[in-house]
């Protein structure tokens, strides 16, 4: 039985609890963040506070329920098809449709499961992921921590190096039912592993909400290549609450590619724990109509020698908004720590709206740390002189766009730098935003590839010297 969530009540979470026959430390723990939640505001923070559209979301339009559907939307068939034979796990609404995991990697200890699953074979794991999380810092981290009837657990286990990415395809269920998903990464030392998330929903006449916490642990010498693509209908809610934490000498690179639902909140958090670690965080965003992206990216400095570097790019036209919210926090111990904070927006219209927040707060001395933002609308003598190049107006603004992410997109892969371009350019054109590895894909690959290999370059010209 579905409500919405603005009732939601103490019963829906025994519900949950009894559905899926969790301990009862878990049941503790949901209904003490339902409290924590019902008596928190939107946003907590009264210097962010006039800036935020999270109350875009209308908790009187957001059906939630114990369980969803379980039919595939027509929108994933192709992409299915295509990753049928790839390491991946499907998720449809609060249902996991599929994992796929080779016998030679299961045999290597590679763990990916439900939550639910998880919550019965690695629940030290589960507790110690929950327990990282602090209901009292965010309303919707309360809320996911009370109410996630879904979610995803991945273990990669110590010293293993995956060649081939992990797919993550989670879509919301064509009933118009909102997922709540708990999502957990555990990296052990000296594990590689790439990991692509992919963010669908079909067309929905009321309001639909995906809602996730995502928990990722990354051990000492560990690196995490992590991709998030939101391709969402405009009429869904995006909340994503992410907090990673890195041991000595861990590495993460994250690129999100942010693109569909007409409100995106992303509250992102990386504790740079051991000395050594890094963090690389880069967002693309593209805004159109009256979507509204709401973007907080924190990094903490708690260990010395520690780098962290963030890049927030948007693009907006017609009525779209974004906001970007980041702090550089460099703490007592972490001395020759290196950190770079940058917000930039390009306006394509004049309706077009853009805030950037950076700030920095430093404990002791021995560091680098910068921030930088700007906001600006698109130059009206850059367009005059493509045009004298015979380029249309719209060729232009593409041109000049591309020249805007190119310096950003010089640190993804082929791959990402492919589908983020593929996507912008689904967006600006209107049509139904996916990806996929047919032809006209591999034909973005193709450009990139060429595009970007500098070292091919040096290496002949003094191969004929």
């Amino acid at each position: 039985m579905s409500q919405t969530l603005s009732t939601i009540s103490p019963t829906h979470i025994d519900e949950i609890s009894s559905s899926k026959n969790e301990p009862d430390w878990l049941k503790e723990y949901r209904k003490s963040s339902l409290s924590v939640y019902e008596n928190l505001p939107i946003e907590t923070s009264p210097l962010y506070n006039k800036y935020t559209d999270a109350k875009k979301m209308d908790p009187k339009q957001v059906s939630i329920s114990v369980t969803t559907t379980n039919t595939v939307p027509s929108l994933l068939h192709k992409r299915l098809t295509e990753l049928e034979n790839d390491t991946c796990i499907v998720q449809i609404g609060a249902h996991i449709h599929k994992i796929k995991i080779s016998d030679e990697l299961k045999s290597k200890g590679l763990v990916i499961s439900s939550i639910e699953d998880a919550i019965k074979n690695n629940s030290e794991l589960v507790k110690k992921s929950l327990e990282s999380s602090n209901s009292k810092n965010d309303k919707f981290t309360a809320l996911n921590n009370a109410a996630f009837n879904s979610g995803i657990f991945i273990h990669i286990p110590k010293n293993l190096v995956l060649e081939k990415p992990i797919h993550i395809v989670t879509c919301l269920s064509d009933d118009g039912i909102s997922t709540i998903s708990r999502n957990i990464i555990f990296a052990d030392e000296s594990s590689k592993a790439t990991i692509v998330q992919e963010l669908y929903s079909p067309k929905s006449e009321k309001q639909q909400a995906y809602l996730e916490l995502f928990n990722t642990n990354v051990a000492a010498n560990a690196q995490l290549d992590m991709t998030t693509l939101q391709m969402m209908d405009q009429n869904t809610v995006n909340f994503s609450t992410r907090r990673t934490d890195l041991g000595q000498d861990a590495k993460v690179n994250w690129y999100s590619g942010l693109f569909g639902s007409v409100l995106s909140r992303y509250k992102i958090e990386y504790y740079l724990n051991g000395s050594g670690a890094s963090s690389n965080d880069s967002e693309v965003i593209f805004g159109n109509k009256e979507q509204s992206f709401d973007i907080q990216t924190d990094v903490n400095h708690e260990a010395p020698a520690t780098e962290g570097r963030v890049v927030e790019k948007s693009i907006l036209r017609n009525k779209s908004k974004s906001l970007f919210k980041g702090m550089i926090r460099i703490k007592e111990n972490a001395t020759k720590s290196n950190s770079f904070l940058s917000g930039r927006s390009i306006l394509l219209d004049k309706d077009a709206k853009s805030d950037s927040i950076p700030g920095l707060e430093i404990f002791t001395n021995d560091v680098k740390a910068t921030h930088s933002a700007s906001v600006a609308q698109i130059d009206e003598e850059q367009i005059f002189y493509l045009q004298t190049r015979c380029l249309s107006t719209e060729e232009a603004e593409r041109t000049i766009v591309e020249g805007f992410l190119e310096p950003l997109s010089r640190k993804m892969s082929f791959q990402v730098r492919a589908w983020i371009a593929h996507l912008i350019e689904s967006k600006w054109d209107d049509k139904e935003l996916t990806i996929n590895t047919d032809e006209e894909l591999a034909k973005f690959v193709e450009v990139e590839e060429t595009r970007y290999n500098e070292d091919a370059e040096i290496e002949q010209h003094y191969k004929y010297r």
